[in-house]
């Protein structure tokens, strides 16, 4: 799995003009899914997500996770993170996992995040044309991939 994580103020995503989920201060974490992940991918991220203390604490130092601040988490899918560039000018989506394995993990993963996080999360919807718009809050984005855990 592929995640890019954005610390915001505030974060929606529509579709068809219609807003399908949105949160105040939190993450906003795009999702991207390959064959090669696991439930074991699903609880590491998960666990990574919810204790990355990316967020201020009282002297302004980024020392506090969106659990300990009581944030929200907007979780979107994203295939294209697993873009493949190497050849050509046109990206290879090639190692992104099809609808029939990834809507799985992706399900796999709302159920994780609500359990670390103690709390409903707001999704965007797998597969469809998304419109997501965000407050980035620093600007912090932060990239993780489980197979590089780093």
């Amino acid at each position: 799995m592929r995640a890019v994580i954005q610390r915001v103020s505030k974060a929606s995503v529509a579709v068809e003009e219609k807003t399908v989920g949105q949160i105040g201060t939190g993450l906003l974490v795009l999702l991207g899914i390959e064959d090669a992940d696991t439930d074991d991918d699903v609880r590491w991220l998960s666990g990574k997500l919810v204790n990355l203390r990316i967020f201020n604490d009282e002297q302004g130092v980024m020392n506090k996770s969106v659990l300990e601040v009581a944030g929200d988490v907007l979780l979107v899918s994203q295939f294209t993170l697993h873009a493949s560039t190497k050849k050509g000018a046109r990206p290879s989506y090639i190692r992104a996992s099809k609808p029939a394995v990834a809507i799985s993990l992706y399900e796999q993963m709302i159920r994780q995040l609500q359990t670390d996080l103690g709390k409903k999360i707001e999704t965007g919807i797998f597969g469809a044309d998304m419109k997501v718009e965000l407050l980035n809050d620093g600007p912090v984005t932060i990239i993780i991939d489980t197979k590089a855990k780093e």
